[in-house]
């Protein structure tokens, strides 16, 4: 029995030994065949094949309107990239010198950020410092000319061509390379959003383009030109500063949000980039390439603002500040700036929000940003201050009313000048030598009496008044969530105070009481504080952002947005109170309002006389402290029985607030309809259009 289980063993062991050794055998076989016999062929290909890993640009998600208008979306673009390839930089340049004519021929651009001219060779850094500051950092000599420099890196980059036109164009491409730094398995891009015809003929020309590659890659691109250019801001490539603190998730060469929508809801627009295989031979020629991992998109941003009322608050503006600059309504006047707020008074949504002079986003980082160091461009909706003028007589009333300092029925007796002087004088007794006469405050709000207001702020008190212009949020922060939104000022002990003027007079109570002194406000401000007049005193949260939907197609919630945008922005949270006021003087404040825009006498009727809806409005001419200069201010809201929208107009210069009432108008008329054409019925259709009201 032993005897039979050993042979067996040993059956077993002795078929083991032979089917190892056949196994080496046949592994002899194959590596002898692999290094012997097609050795020199497997080595050839493996030297002449690379394969490398590139990024697979995102698309930016999109940004659109309530009603699901892209405003800014991604398209598909073609750039160019290089990476190293084993030529030398002989090779390299006449790759480059191909790759010029081919986009140059085709009117396209490539990326230059070259600081030199060779015109009459000179650099493009304006100062000393930072010329002295590049040199040293691209390992120059400071004391070189530009011309020393030009001919520096000529030789450094080995570049043989005689025209220095040229070898400042194949120049420029080196110095992006080595700005940047490439290697065999890290492109720089060279060329961004070329053409298709480019592009065909770059890839057809692969093999004599040394490591030059196409990709297509997303493009930003806003779908209406300047539309809403200061709510949606710009991109642009990031900044060394941005790149030390995001490089975690952000390459070198990526763009990023510079301003507005853009900017602060980057983190959510910028998608995942993904990975491509990329196989080519050692000079540079692809052989094929594959995705390894998909990109994926950001989210979209959808705002509050409706397309079509941007479109005219943004036109309306234009044209009445070039209109009061002409004299169409009288004198002429230096206007030559304003800001639209359009808001939803039970919501605080921001249906439209413009500024000008505005801009193109897409050419703005390029074009503006250098130019702009007057502050042409902010964005004056929410950045800029004014005082209000005469708008801010409702907050006086309010005081009025709510403290019992007057009554609905109360009447004061213009005399045309207050008893501390002649600078206390009604406008109406600088017109016509005569003051209103008996007023109640109704009446006083209609024909923006001064006097009046002058007397109940005098009444009252500083302090008083500037407590009720903190209940409608004046001097406070809304929280839009856009960038360089300003507090702005209320005219009270606490901030004279704090500039070094210790010493309040009644003369500064009343110049505070008609919306001058120390008041300034954002035209969003006073967007809110009408708005507030408009729903009973219900305080509001401002908002331009309507909702956040991922790529998957969940949506953000509120509560994450409120979180993001408070970190973003760094808010801290302004405090927020209703204004308790009775309903029968909140009716005698808005009684009044209807009268400036539908009464003989009111100060915006000969605007809305023919207007067929009832609003409510003032008009207000804020001093600027230049003799003959006055900022025009409109504000209201509509329809006056069930209010939907404030519309707040601020123009800089615009002589009076009854030249920009006009504005208001247009905007009313756009959002009741009043500009559409009649239009037949489609009752199959589904509708997918939100209402803006």
């Amino acid at each position: 029995m032993n005897k039979e289980k050993d042979r067996d063993n040993r059956l077993r062991y002795n078929i083991l030994i032979t089917i190892i050794y056949i196994s080496g055998i046949i592994l002899l076989i194959q590596l002898f065949n692999l290094q012997i016999i097609n050795g020199k062929e497997y080595r050839e290909t493996s030297n002449s094949r690379l394969t490398r890993e590139t990024v697979l640009k995102a698309a930016r998600g999109s940004i659109k309107d309530r009603t699901g208008i892209d405003l800014v979306k991604t398209d598909t673009g073609y750039s160019v990239e290089i990476y190293s390839t084993k030529v030398d930089n002989k090779e390299l340049n006449t790759a480059i010198k191909k790759f010029i004519e081919i986009i140059e021929k085709n009117k396209d651009e490539f990326i230059d950020n070259l600081p030199i001219e060779v015109e009459d060779f000179k650099y493009k850094l304006k100062t000393e410092e930072e010329q002295k500051a590049w040199k040293k950092e691209n390992n120059l000599n400071e004391d070189y000319t530009a011309e020393q420099v030009f001919y520096e890196l000529k030789n450094r980059y080995e570049i043989d061509e005689e025209d220095i036109k040229l070898v400042r164009k194949i120049m420029a491409v080196r110095y992006e390379i080595a700005r940047i730094g490439y290697s065999s398995t890290r492109s720089v891009t060279i060329a961004k959003d070329i053409s298709n015809t480019s592009a065909v003929q770059i890839r057809e020309q692969n093999a004599k383009l040394a490591g030059i590659n196409v990709v297509t890659e997303p493009i930003v691109s806003y779908t209406s030109g300047s539309l809403a250019a200061h709510v949606l801001g710009y991109v642009g490539a990031i900044s060394e500063e941005e790149y030390e603190q995001r490089k975690d998730n952000y390459r070198n060469d990526d763009i990023i949000g510079k301003d507005g929508i853009q900017k602060v809801f980057e983190e959510y627009l910028k998608g995942t980039d993904g990975t491509k295989q990329v196989d080519m031979t050692v000079d540079g020629a692809i052989t094929s390439e594959y995705i390894s991992k998909e990109a994926v998109a950001g989210s979209d941003v959808i705002l509050t603002i409706d397309a079509n009322l941007q479109k005219v608050a943004e036109q309306s503006l234009e044209k009445n500040i070039k209109d009061i600059a002409k004299g169409k309504y009288g004198e002429k006047y230096d206007a030559d700036a304003g800001a639209v707020v359009v808001m939803n008074v039970n919501t605080g949504e921001i249906l439209a929000l413009a500024s000008y002079p505005t801009y193109s986003p897409e050419k703005y980082f390029e074009e503006y940003t250098e130019n702009d160091k007057t502050g042409k461009y902010v964005n004056r909706a929410i950045s800029s201050a004014y005082p209000p003028g005469s708008t801010f007589k409702m907050v006086v009333a309010s005081a009025g009313l709510d403290t019992g300092e007057i009554t609905t029925t109360s009447l004061i007796n213009d005399k045309g000048v207050y008893p501390y002087g002649d600078s206390q004088a009604c406008w109406y007794y600088r017109s016509y030598g005569v003051g209103h006469g008996y007023l109640n405050l109704t009446q006083a709000i209609k024909y923006s009496c001064n006097y009046f207001f002058y007397d109940l702020g005098y009444r009252m008190g500083i302090d008083t008044i500037a407590k009720y212009a903190g209940y409608y949020g004046l001097g406070k922060r809304t929280g839009i969530e856009l960038i360089g939104e300003e507090r702005g000022t209320v005219a009270s002990r606490e901030y004279a105070n704090s500039i070094g003027y210790n010493t309040w007079y009644p003369s500064d109570t009343l110049s505070a009481s008609i919306g001058q002194s120390f008041n300034e406000y954002t035209p969003i401000q006073m967007a809110r504080y009408i708005s507030m007049l408009a729903n009973g005193g219900k305080n509001i949260n401002v908002s331009i952002i309507k909702s956040i939907i991922k790529p998957d197609g969940s949506q953000v919630s509120e509560g994450e947005i409120e979180n993001y945008t408070k970190n973003t922005l760094n808010t801290e949270n302004e405090n927020k109170e209703d204004l308790n006021i009775s309903k029968e003087n909140l009716d005698a404040i808005r009684k009044g309002m209807k009268g400036v825009t539908s009464e003989t006498g009111g100060t915006a009727y000969s605007t809305f006389s023919d207007f067929n809806i009832n609003i409510a409005g003032k008009t207000g001419s804020a001093q600027t402290g230049i003799e003959g200069e006055a900022h025009g201010w409109f504000v209201g809201f509509a329809p006056y029985e069930n209010p939907e929208i404030a519309v707040v107009v601020l123009v800089e210069k615009a002589g009076s607030g009854g030249n920009t009432a006009i504005v208001a108008k247009e905007i009313m008329k756009e959002y009741f309809g009043m500009n559409s054409e009649k239009i037949t019925e489609d009752k199959n259709a589904i509708s997918s259009i939100e209402s803006v009201r």
